[in-house]
This record gives structure tokens, sequence and C-alpha cells, in this order.
């Protein structure tokens, strides 16, 4: 399966994060107001940029309908259509998406039904300022470049052999 469409917002960068961290997520979405999808079944992916000082949506993915059952192939595409997020919020995962998504370094979160994208993005929002939890903080750091000079001061001590 592949991407039906796909909607990349540019030059939309009113956030200031400079100084937070800036990480995306993704909701499995139909109208882009609410988590109304099992990850697998997702007709569309809303993806956002969240920081402690606000967020705002990036880009929007639309895929064809597909049953849950016997299409394999179509996750392929949608782990594809969520690089760079350390999250997706859905309905409902199935162990071979959940498997797949976490080799990609994506956490899969499943919320109520109908949960609300601005409830949840604001609850981000609001971890982000306050302390990130344990599989937040996790990934962050996974995002996070490693620094080139993480090795500087090992190398200014002596050593002996």
């Amino acid at each position: 399966m592949t991407m039906k469409r796909q909607l990349k917002l540019v030059g939309n960068r009113d956030l200031d994060d400079r100084a937070t961290t800036a990480i995306k997520v993704a909701f499995a979405t139909t109208d882009r107001r609410h988590v109304n999808q099992h990850f697998g079944a997702a007709e569309g992916f809303a993806i956002y940029r969240v920081s402690a000082n606000g967020y705002e949506l990036l880009e929007v993915a639309q895929f064809g309908r597909l049953d849950m059952d016997g299409n394999e192939d179509k996750l392929g595409a949608k782990i594809e259509a969520l690089a760079g997020c350390i999250a997706v919020y859905c309905q409902a995962v199935g162990a071979s998406a959940i498997s797949k998504l976490r080799a990609q370094g994506i956490q899969p979160i499943k919320v109520a039904p109908e949960s609300l994208v601005s409830s949840q993005l604001h609850a981000l929002k609001r971890e982000l300022r306050d302390g990130p939890s344990a599989w937040l903080k996790r990934a962050i750091a996974q995002q996070t470049p490693r620094s080139e000079s993480r090795f500087d001061a090992m190398a200014t001590e002596a050593w002996e052999e």
C-alpha cells in the first residue's frame, strides 16, 4: 500500500523552540480532531511538532481504506510516513505493528476512543514543560544527536597502561 495523499506545511515556524526540546508525534485520525483509528487500518495521520511552548501541525498523510487483517504490507508505508516521530497515538495497535514501530524508535500509544487530538497535544506540551515521563525521556535522548565532543573529557584524562 502506498500513501494516497500528503500535505506538508512549510514556513510555519511560529514556535520559538531554540531553547526547548521539540518532538514530532502522530495521531491516527480521519478528521484531524479525534484519535479515531486503529493503527493498521488508519486512513490518515496528523503529524505535529510539540514543545513546552506549544504545538503546530506539520503534515497530514492520507491512505486508502483497508481491512485490518490480511494486509501486512500496509504497515511499511504507514511507518515510513511517521519518519522522525517519537510516538503515534491510536485507538488500538496489533502486535506486529508494535514490533515494527518500536524498531523504528516510534512508541505506539493507545488512547480512549474518540480522544481529542488537542487534549493529547496539551497533555504532551505540559509534560515537556513539567518534566517528561520515562518513555518520553528515553525517546528524546534517542533522537538527540550525539555530540562529537562527548569523548573530549576522557581524552584529557591521564591514562595508564
